[in-house]
């Protein structure tokens, strides 16, 4: 790979991008899968809960801190665009010292961190004694984790995403080995499952930064000058980074808010539909495995034609890709319509819950249709890197959720509950879309 590299935008092109990233993406859940699968096994009602308890939390932790993955991924594909080699790598540096550090701050603040989530999150005695042992030994993955995001971040923005999918593949095959070991082998149970996860975080953290210090040194100029300290600590720039990680961070909260507003809604009608809706919600969760690859791939052509100024293949990337991923919601939500209903039954046993969770799967299918627009745009400003916008754009869609769930909830129930959620998924593009032509015009 050169700097500038060649920007490839043909839906071929596009699609060799997004699928390493969507096959990533889909073997994330399989590291909660794992762990659960092989604790299963020693038939302790207690210490299945206990996994549940604690990956939830550290799920919740750290998508918090997805910003170091989005942040880093547009300020990369921006200087690979615009060739500029020592800024590549100095944005990784920024970002990995940022991860590093908000891990080391978790670490620290440890005790405090799993006495609120313990306060927030219900659980028996022995439910949350195992747990709080899984988290205190998970715990101290948080600089290889959040470092690892900024390894993530960078690969995105190179473009490299096969290195995102083996990074992904060697995590849940480290982990799966340690846990059998750890839990089947030596029976140390909840303990064993989070040794092992935090062993193949680390591992994980240690070779991907390896094999990317050696992309670095495979594309650098000038090996002997590879890091310019005074251009990684330049206040302006550091500045800009924490600003534009702000304002995700942000961003990403107020999407998690309008998500627990469903749920918490939800369940006032009680626990069946709350179940129903529960199920449907992975049926989006699923779907979006394939849209943010995408959105992802897009994040990188973005950022680089950001980066060499180049207004005409800006504009090709995103008409390409979003072809793409509206040929693909499209194909989601046809899907969606012939399987639906038999995933449905075999997600849940209960008849009234099959029978709820149906009834609403057009809702379901209609949310996931539309929502393409949302994913591509949001990709577009992460690649250009415009933090506030995204802020800003998820706090009206916030509002305009909850002000529609709040007229529609009294008079349609879930139903208006539904279309208030597809109403959310509509006003995240348009919020978003307001800002477009700005955006667009920027780029000389």
């Amino acid at each position: 790979m050169t700097f500038p590299a060649p920007i490839p935008t043909s839906r071929r092109a596009i699609i060799h991008m997004a699928i390493p990233i969507i096959l990533a993406n889909a073997a994330v859940p399989l590291l909660g899968l794992v762990d659960t699968a092989v604790i299963g096994h020693s038939d302790n009602a207690a210490a299945v809960g206990a996994i549940a308890l604690g990956s939830l939390i550290f799920s919740f932790v750290y998508w918090g801190f997805g910003f170091l993955r989005m942040g880093t991924s547009g300020f990369t594909a921006q200087a690979a665009g615009a060739g500029d080699h020592t800024e590549v790598r100095s944005a990784f540096i920024r970002a990995l010292l940022l991860g590093i550090a908000i891990g080391l701050v978790l670490v620290i603040a440890q005790y405090p961190v799993g006495a609120l989530a313990f306060w927030l999150l219900d659980g028996s005695v022995a439910v949350e004694q195992s747990a709080q042992d899984y988290m205190a030994i998970r715990i101290w993955g948080a600089p290889a984790t959040l470092g690892t995001y900024a390894i993530i971040g960078t690969l995105i923005g190179l473009g490299q995403t096969r290195g995102l999918l083996w990074l992904q593949l060697l995590l849940n095959g480290i982990n799966l080995l340690l846990d059998v070991f750890f839990v089947i082998v030596l029976d140390w149970s909840v303990r064993g499952i989070a040794l092992g996860t935090l062993i193949a975080e680390w591992i994980c953290f240690i070779l991907g930064g390896a094999m990317l210090f050696a992309f670095f040194r495979s594309t650098s100029p000038s090996p002997d000058n590879f890091f310019f300290w005074k251009k990684i600590l330049q206040r302006a720039a550091i500045i800009n980074t924490l600003k534009t990680n702000t304002d995700i961070m942000w961003r990403t909260l107020f999407l998690l808010t309008g998500f627990g507003w469903f749920t918490n809604q939800s369940a006032q009608f009680g626990d069946t539909i709350l179940a129903a809706n529960h199920i449907l919600l992975q049926f989006i969760s699923f779907s979006a495995f394939f849209l943010d690859g995408f959105a992802f791939a897009l994040e990188s052509l973005v950022g680089k034609t950001i980066g060499g100024r180049n207004r005409p293949l800006f504009d090709r990337a995103i008409i390409s890709s979003t072809q793409i991923a509206a040929i693909c919601a499209l194909g989601l939500t046809i899907c969606m319509f012939i399987f639906g209903s038999a995933l449905i039954n075999a997600l849940n046993p209960l008849i009234a819950i099959q029978q709820e969770a149906q009834h609403y799967l057009v809702y379901a299918a209609v949310y996931v249709l539309l929502s393409f627009a949302a994913f591509q745009l949001d990709g577009i400003f992460i690649g250009a890197t415009r933090g506030r916008d995204m802020r800003d754009a998820s706090l009206f869609s916030l509002l305009i959720f909850v002000a529609a769930a709040w007229l529609l909830v009294p008079v349609a129930g879930n139903q208006g509950l539904w279309i208030a959620f597809i109403m959310y998924v509509i006003a995240r593009a348009l919020c978003l879309g307001i800002y477009f032509p700005r955006l667009r015009k920027s780029i000389d």
